[in-house]
């Protein structure tokens, strides 16, 4: 299936035809003589094991390889060398999608949609990630807000109730989004709100069970902290003291 070693499992079906090897390792899947499935795999396969590339094009898609590691390909000196440039000058990368987009948004004074899919564990969220980070570079917010940790701090909530263990990922998102950025007339961040929330419940399939009085004592904990720090700024107690009595309560009474 790598595109090498083809096997004819039956005589009256003739076998994929082989690129030449000086198609092997392309940017750009549409450029391959033959495009198969064979020939697409072996040229993943191929950029990402021999020219560790993890990004290929395939016309206007963007082909990625979750690398299951950090990279230092997304820094601000990579949005900066991708910022002005046509989409195909250089190497395939998430940033030349988002560049594209943000090109088109301001020449044709259009909105533009960037989709982001793929199996559990591809890298959609972080490939989203890096997206917004390239327009809070490259737009530049006019008083300076950080438009991509706002939007992300909102993920945990999301996460609490829409994600699931699956074989491939421990923190597997079970939902869809729909994150919306606005731009000024400059083409300044202005904002970004999320209009779609699409959650999977045919892919919830149970929720885990929690001890009512686990919950009840943790309630109860928290009411009894927060009095007890109420006491001691007006008696001048010491907070660390405050907390050490509280853990020892929760220890005898989980004994």
């Amino acid at each position: 299936q790598d595109g090498r070693h083809l096997w004819q499992g039956n005589s009256n079906h003739l076998p994929f035809l082989r690129n030449p090897d000086i198609l092997v390792g392309e940017n750009d899947l549409t450029a391959l003589s033959y495009l198969h499935e064979p020939a697409v795999l072996h040229n993943l396969r191929v950029r990402f094991l021999e020219s560790n590339h993890i990004y290929t094009y395939c016309g206007i898609v963007l082909v990625a390889i979750n690398p299951y590691e950090q990279l230092q390909i997304y820094g601000e000196e990579v949005i900066n060398a991708y910022s002005g440039q046509n989409m195909g000058d250089m190497d395939p990368h998430i940033f030349a999608v988002a560049e594209e987009a943000y090109k088109q948004m301001g020449r044709d004074e259009r909105n533009q949609s960037i989709i982001v899919s793929g199996e559990s564990g591809a890298g959609k969220t972080v490939s989203a990630k890096y997206a917004m980070r390239f327009f809070a570079t490259v737009g530049g917010s006019a008083n300076d807000t950080n438009v991509e940790e706002k939007v992300l701090a909102s993920s945990p909530i999301m996460e609490a109730i829409g994600n699931a263990k699956t074989t491939r990922n421990d923190n597997s998102s079970r939902f869809g989004k729909y994150i919306q950025i606005g731009f000024s007339r400059g083409f300044h961040i202005i904002g970004a709100n999320m209009r779609t929330y699409l959650l999977e419940k045919s892919r919830v399939v149970f929720q885990v069970c929690v001890c009512s009085c686990c919950v009840l004592l943790l309630l109860v904990v928290d009411v009894v902290l927060l009095l007890l720090c109420c006491c001691s700024c007006c008696v001048g107690v010491c907070c660390c003291c405050v907390l050490l009595v509280v853990v020892v309560v929760v220890v005898v009474v989980l004994l």
